[in-house]
């Protein structure tokens, strides 16, 4: 049997979708079947190195006089379709590719499009979150997958992991036991971002306990990550943006994840390269405004979430609709440098045998 997947846009929910995706995979394993990833070309970079799928279909504009997603969909000759999607398109997608079993949340006006459907709970006609980590689990069982743990998971290459060499020998970083990385942006909105100044200032202070920083960086924040090394008045704060031979325009996914994997701690705003970490299985702190950690928990016991909790938060807004931002402009670099201390002790003191080992 053929199952095609449709994994999710947003890099976020691609790493949340892995422990959904490794159950379909022990699935197909287990019945001698195949597996299909329906996804744009950056969610195959984020999964590269896994090797959970036996082809992949990268969804991308059709040029003209080139077949079209519709047609491409169903030159697969699907058996069914499991959708780790909520999307009326993605939907009409699976629809499209003629599978005779459409498995999926019916949400979004999609349901009569699916064939097995999953129904979200609701308290007072109100639909209630369940966190997307839980959603695609639950789709996977119902396409008949065994249960697997809520553990996050990535994997890197070979190449990723030469150009993680290549940036610590071009900023002389020590061994990434002594590197906590800082991620300052994400695709969502201006209202997820800490202030650079915040960074900076966090930076420093790491630097001052004798921590080497490196600032990660995508395409929107290369200047951002310039600056937060600038500012944090020191040497040992340095900026993916300044490595010469990344790319013109974006740090590739790929090495993200490789130096994200090879540090101590990750500092980050919720975005992204937050799932990296912990799927990674380092220590994160991470910083909340405008979404609620509940929306998107993860069930990792490694996680610290710091948030104000005010009255207008969560509002689920890329910017501020009150314009003052306080969400995370009032998160203090006091109050952050005290949570990283705290994970970079309690990791400390993992490393350390016990009083009876010793």
């Amino acid at each position: 049997m053929r199952t095609g997947v449709f994994l999710p846009n947003w890099i976020g929910d691609v790493v949340m979708a892995t422990p959904a995706l490794r159950a379909l995979r022990h699935q197909a394993d287990a019945a001698g079947d195949q597996l299909i990833g329906v996804m744009k070309p950056y969610v195959a970079d984020v999964l590269e190195g896994l090797n959970w799928l036996d082809e992949s279909l990268l969804t991308r504009k059709s040029a003209p006089g080139q077949p079209s997603l519709a047609q491409q969909l169903r030159q697969l000759q699907l058996d069914r379709v499991v959708l780790l999607t909520n999307s009326f398109r993605s939907g009409w997608r699976a629809w499209q590719s003629g599978a005779p079993e459409r498995i999926g949340v019916a949400r979004d006006w999609r349901g009569p499009l699916l064939t097995t459907k999953l129904f979200e709970p609701r308290k007072n006609g109100r639909r209630l979150a369940v966190p997307p980590v839980d959603s695609y689990l639950n789709t996977a069982y119902a396409a008949g997958a065994e249960w697997q743990p809520p553990t996050l998971e990535l994997a890197t290459t070979d190449a990723d992991e030469q150009g993680a060499d290549a940036v610590w020998d071009h900023f002389n970083l020590p061994a990434g036991d002594r590197v906590v990385v800082l991620n300052s942006g994400g695709a969502f909105g201006a209202a997820k971002s800490w202030p650079a100044e915040h960074f900076a200032g966090l930076a420093g202070r790491l630097a001052a306990e004798g921590w080497h920083v490196l600032v990660n960086c995508g395409p929107a924040e290369r200047d951002i990550a310039r600056q937060i090394a600038a500012d944090s008045g020191s040497a040992q704060v340095v900026s993916l943006a300044d490595w010469p031979t990344a790319d013109a325009w974006q740090v590739p996914i790929g090495l993200s994840k490789a130096v994200i994997r090879r540090a101590r701690l990750l500092v980050t705003t919720d975005s992204g390269p937050r799932f990296f970490g912990l799927a990674f299985g380092k220590p994160v702190v991470s910083l909340f405004g405008p979404m609620g950690f509940h929306a998107t928990r993860t069930h990792s016991p490694l996680e610290t979430p710091l948030s104000l909790n005010l009255d207008c938060s969560p509002c689920h807004k890329p910017v501020c609709p009150l314009k003052h931002h306080r969400c995370m402009r009032d998160l203090s670099v006091d109050r952050v440098f005290a949570a990283v201390q705290q994970q970079l002790g309690a990791s400390d003191a993992e490393r350390l045998p016990s009083a009876d080992a010793a």
